[in-house]
């Protein structure tokens, strides 16, 4: 799908848009003339984002968790009363969990795959019919760098990130099969300075040493601003791009897995990069 979509007059949907990419996403469209509704758990944040965006662009905000699926199934109708219509949709909301594989309850593995990925299947689903009804529309998946690799400590997170990127690609090329209006992008953001990595929920097994080694290890390597990252997605959303890779260390990981799919992680560990 080619074109470039003009965001002035349209209606974004924006999920875990209390702080982090998702306020500097909805920070990124409304300048750009975008109509929101955001959406997030955290109320207290959604009002800083509000009043962190001025005036210009009508803003609605939602109390909303997307692992409830009868909520979500209920929040169209509740965003269209308002803004009449809805022209974008980002899948932001997300969680981390740290540990290993065998530290992690299957209660833990199953909450974050609740929230990171049929999150965002639920969202879709009860979005797509409205999308549809667009001259053109577009679907904004965030998946992470590692929805690209797979380091250790991450399986959760890892899974539940390559499941949105396969779930976004399967869905693109379907609605392209159909002529649809409905463009998809999938984002594979790098080391974003978000609060993602301290909020992350740690297994009742891990070492605290262990624990505080993987803290300092995100704190050092998680760099770009989130407003930046904010920008680089919105324009990625407005050319329409079917993938975006938000920051160079994102683009440097993504080439060395392309070039050692399967010892990339012996690669960036020797490079330092791990």
């Amino acid at each position: 799908m080619s074109g470039v979509m003009e965001l002035a007059g349209k209606v974004a949907v924006v999920t875990g848009a209390a702080s982090g990419i998702g306020r500097a996403i909805a920070s990124a469209l409304a300048a750009r003339g975008c109509h929101l509704g955001l959406a997030d758990l955290n109320e207290a944040g959604l009002a800083e984002t509000a009043a962190s965006l001025g005036s210009g662009v009508r803003i609605s905000l939602h109390r909303l968790d997307v692992a409830d699926r009868d909520a979500v199934a209920a929040f169209p109708a509740i965003v269209t009363a308002t803004h009449g219509q809805v022209d974008i949709l980002v899948n932001n909301a997300g969680v981390a969990l740290g540990g290993r594989f065998e530290q992690v309850s299957e209660a833990d593995f199953d909450w974050l795959i609740g929230i990171n990925f049929h999150g965002v299947v639920a969202v879709t689903r009860a979005f797509l019919p409205h999308l549809q009804q667009r001259s053109e529309a577009q679907i904004v998946n965030l998946s992470n760098i590692f929805g690209i690799i797979a380091p250790p400590g991450q399986a959760a997170y890892a899974a539940s990130k390559f499941a949105v990127r396969g779930f976004s690609e399967a869905l693109r090329n379907e609605l392209a099969m159909t002529d649809s209006p409905v463009g998809v992008t999938v984002v594979h953001p790098g080391g974003i300075k978000t609060a993602i990595a301290n909020n992350a929920r740690v297994p009742a097994h891990v070492d605290p040493e262990e624990e505080r080694r993987q803290r300092t290890h995100f704190a050092a390597v998680l760099k770009m601003p989130p407003q930046q990252a904010g920008e680089i997605i919105v324009r990625g959303l407005a050319a329409r791009r079917p993938r975006v890779l938000a920051g160079t260390d994102a683009k440097i990981v993504a080439l060395i897995e392309r070039l050692m799919p399967v010892r990339y992680w012996q690669l960036l560990t020797r490079l330092g990069l791990a």
